[in-house]
């Protein structure tokens, strides 16, 4: 082969690497900005010309063989380099431009990034944000994603991450709950009491709360009703069905307008929810400007409390 037809092939080598790492050819075109079609004929011209098959397709999945596997982790290097060179060349210009994938968790995208973004957005307008709302924790160099928001007590080593704002848990009931089952006084009587827990599979549902002296008590709950969603908590204890422990970016809103109120707000929940919010994205030495300007404007942002 001469050195012009290999010219014309690095492109269809990223293709064959993008798809080495999704294993779909729907989400390496979707990825590529390319149909279908067009991503199939890419890989068969690199096939053709490489005169090996390189990839392995069943009617279940797709995966590279051995020879395109080694193309893909030969070259993986030099493209991450040219990604990063380019990266370095367009944030040159003035205002931070281009698209950021962000992935969230459900209800804290909902409540607290959703009603902020409009602003960033007309303040940044050569920036486009997409916006994954999942409560999976995806691998976020192998799906593409640019951020990640995360509520825990300490991020991955990994990755680069920055710290929005400190979060804490609260114990919250509706009035009509209180009024019909009265107010735990100590930790020990939420036993009697109808509790909305963080459902979490395998673990046998208990809350620890500490006093201001560092005492702690751990004490089993149960209740009606548990959820892996603290919006979905949220709303049942406003509909009277229990004492919720719930992060504060829950429950601050229904808090401030007496639709929510406190519930042994001598003791603090400790260890059911993250101690702080984070961004945090894969290990690399250049950050583009439009994440380093969306960290600093959450910052911002979350230092004047959380949103209604």
């Amino acid at each position: 082969m001469d050195e012009r037809r290999i010219d014309t092939l690095w492109s269809h080598v990223h293709a064959l690497s993008i798809l080495g790492t999704l294993g779909s050819y729907t989400a390496a075109a979707q990825r590529l900005g390319l149909s279908k079609a067009a991503m199939s004929q890419r890989i068969a011209e690199l096939e053709r010309a490489a005169g090996v098959p390189l990839v392995l397709r069943t009617t279940r999945s797709v995966r590279l063989t051995e020879a395109g596997q080694r193309l893909a982790d030969a070259t993986a290097g030099a493209f991450d380099t040219i990604a990063t060179a380019f990266s370095g060349v367009r944030d040159l210009a003035e205002q931070p431009r281009g698209r950021l994938r962000i992935t969230a968790p459900v209800a804290l995208a909902r409540q607290q990034l959703v009603p902020r973004l409009p602003d960033f957005l007309r303040a940044h307008p050569e920036v486009r944000v997409e916006l994954d709302l999942s409560d999976r924790l995806v691998p976020l160099a192998q799906e593409g994603f640019d951020l990640a928001i995360r509520h825990t007590h300490a991020p991955p080593e990994t990755h680069v991450a920055w710290a929005l704002c400190e979060t804490r848990s609260l114990l919250v009931a509706s009035r009509a709950y209180l009024r019909r089952r009265g107010t735990p006084a100590t930790p020990d009587d939420l036993a009697a009491h109808d509790c909305l827990h963080y459902l979490r599979p395998g673990d046998t549902p208990t809350w620890t709360l500490g006093d201001e002296q560092g005492q702690e008590r751990t004490v089993p709950v149960a209740g009606p009703f548990a959820a892996n969603n603290s919006e979905a908590l949220r709303e049942a204890a406003l509909r009277g069905l229990g004492i919720a422990l719930l992060p504060d970016f829950s429950a601050q809103a229904a808090l401030r307008e007496g639709r929510l109120l406190p519930v042994l707000p001598g003791w603090r929940p400790v260890g059911n929810y993250g101690s702080h919010l984070w961004a945090i994205r894969p290990y690399s030495p250049y950050v583009p400007r439009a994440v380093q300007a969306l960290v600093g404007w959450l910052r911002e942002a979350l230092a004047e409390g959380f949103a209604a």
